[in-house]
């Protein structure tokens, strides 16, 4: 399976040379990166399905900055309310129950970012998020990392590290997936990787990346819909 790494809006970083597996600078979007690389991927005036969306801010911006059609699925209720503050379209729902209420191909792109860990069944999600969506658009830490793997080492318990500070027992984290468990997935699936990003910190990560990536961002379709761009 062919699978692209490319930066998205790259600005080479200044000072020392950075380590061989770093790739180009990638920018914040509200404070985080894959955020940026989500805004790059998805095309202006496309129909956009926010899934897990928080407060709404992703989809506030995609609106207000490319045009977009914003819809959004939100668990919590008080931030289902920042959310309808913020402008967005945003309702109180479980994706773990499916996505009953939409029909199949009902938006250009369906977005799942640092949620996928969290959900009490993760392939019914993906699977019910490239019915609803032309692509899906899906981020999330990755469990392989090298601090991870040396942290579970050393101290012989729950790894905790920046990107996963919880105690085990309060952790909203249930599935703990790789790059590379990712990918096999898709591959058993027979998902098309339209696009890999991989991150470390700011920058991209060149090589190696279930070894050095933090959070990963895929880009993936159905084979049934090849050839199907967003409508504009």
């Amino acid at each position: 399976m062919a699978v692209k790494d490319r930066a998205v809006e790259p600005v080479r970083a200044k000072g020392p040379a950075q380590p061989l597996h770093r790739g180009p600078f990638v920018r914040e979007l509200l404070g985080r990166s894959d955020y940026a690389i989500i805004s790059e991927l998805v095309e202006e005036n496309s129909r956009v399905l926010d899934l897990g969306c928080g407060d709404g801010e992703l989809l506030a911006w995609l609106a207000e900055n490319k045009g977009v059609e914003a819809r959004g699925i939100e668990i919590n209720v008080s931030k289902v309310k920042q959310a309808i503050a913020r402008g967005v379209s945003v309702y109180q729902g479980d994706i773990d129950q499916g996505l009953t209420d939409y029909p199949d191909q009902a938006f250009d792109y369906v977005i799942l970012s640092q949620t996928l860990q969290e959900t009490h069944r993760p392939l019914k999600v993906l699977r019910e998020m490239l019915r609803v969506g032309r692509h899906a658009i899906v981020a999330f830490p990755n469990f392989g990392h090298w601090k991870v793997r040396l942290a579970h080492l050393v101290s012989g318990r729950a790894p905790k590290t920046r990107l996963f500070p919880y105690e085990w027992y309060d952790s909203p984290n249930i599935h703990f997936l790789t790059v590379k468990d990712f990918e096999e997935l898709a591959g058993r699936e027979r998902w098309h990787i339209e696009r890999r990003i991989c991150l470390a910190g700011h920058h991209t990560v060149a090589f190696l990346a279930n070894l050095f990536a933090e959070v990963a961002v895929f880009m993936i379709r159905c084979p049934r819909t090849h050839g199907n761009e967003p409508r504009l």
